[in-house]
């Protein structure tokens, strides 16, 4: 979980994910051992199903690694599966995509065991207006307006291969896919979702926001604890398919219940 990590990349003042599992696998090699995520995480921000990729000094039988690295690991990151891949294999520059989910709570009361875990927003969404809007995102948009002040690249067109919610009675999921993200473009998304979802602003205001226009005109970013990096899809891997270590997901551990309705495409 990322609430106690400042994202997944190692840094100089803080501790991220990548730093705790590097050490791990270096406790279990004659070298140190670097590790390529699939995807950078925010401070806070959760994964289940991260790709990490890196090349012990030995060979291991990947069951036997991933209970040597989760002998030294923290209880809140786990190695869920090893796989062997070829010498070429790269976990960030091989994904053919990636999948972010995003939890959010409605309700006046948010059951404790999600604190941490969802972002709690007590206004309802209008699953109509939250269905148009995931169409909206759809496809190749400049995305400028959706990346982080002072971060955003010169290139800032993205394609989101799927805009996709889901609600589970007082639970709503967002899942977005695309090759490549902006800095902290997943949690702007879900903010302007939620301004048109809410009628504070129109599916006009959304279209006008992906023709490159700036961020302040955008709504606020979504807290951190909501969102997962939730998979990421290889060639080399699964056929090409992506698989969850979760093995599918369970409304009922969050305390949502009733069917799902869909929200997008």
């Amino acid at each position: 979980m990322g609430g106690g990590y400042s994202g997944w990349q190692r840094q100089k003042e803080a501790l991220g994910v990548q730093e705790v599992l590097e050490d791990a696998l270096s406790r279990l090699s004659s070298a140190p051992v670097r590790v390529i995520g699939a995807g950078r995480t925010d401070k806070g921000v959760h994964a289940v199903g991260q790709m990490a990729s890196f090349r012990m000094d030995r060979e291991w039988a990947p069951e036997r690694l991933q209970l040597a690295a989760n002998f030294y690991l923290p209880e809140d990151v786990r190695v869920m599966r090893v796989h062997p891949v070829s010498g070429g294999f790269n976990a960030r520059r091989s994904a053919l995509w990636r999948e972010y989910r995003y939890f959010i709570w409605h309700g006046w009361v948010c059951p404790p065991h999600l604190n941490g875990l969802v972002w709690w927003c007590k206004a309802p969404w209008s699953l109509d207006r939250a269905r148009a809007a995931c169409r909206v995102l759809e496809g190749e948009h400049d995305f400028r307006a959706f990346c982080k002040t002072g971060e955003c690249p010169e290139r800032s067109v993205r394609t989101l291969e799927r805009v996709r919610c889901r609600r589970w009675g007082p639970m709503t999921v967002l899942t977005v896919r695309a090759p490549s993200f902006l800095m902290n473009m997943v949690r702007i998304i879900v903010g302007n979702v939620d301004a048109v979802a809410r009628g504070r602003r129109s599916l006009a205001w959304l279209e006008a926001l992906l023709s490159g226009d700036a961020r302040s005109r955008s709504a606020v970013t979504a807290p951190a604890c909501g969102l997962y990096f939730w998979r990421a899809a290889y060639a080399e891997l699964f056929g090409g398919r992506a698989a969850s270590p979760l093995g599918g997901w369970s409304p009922g551990f969050w305390g949502a219940q009733g069917g799902a309705e869909d929200c997008g495409i």
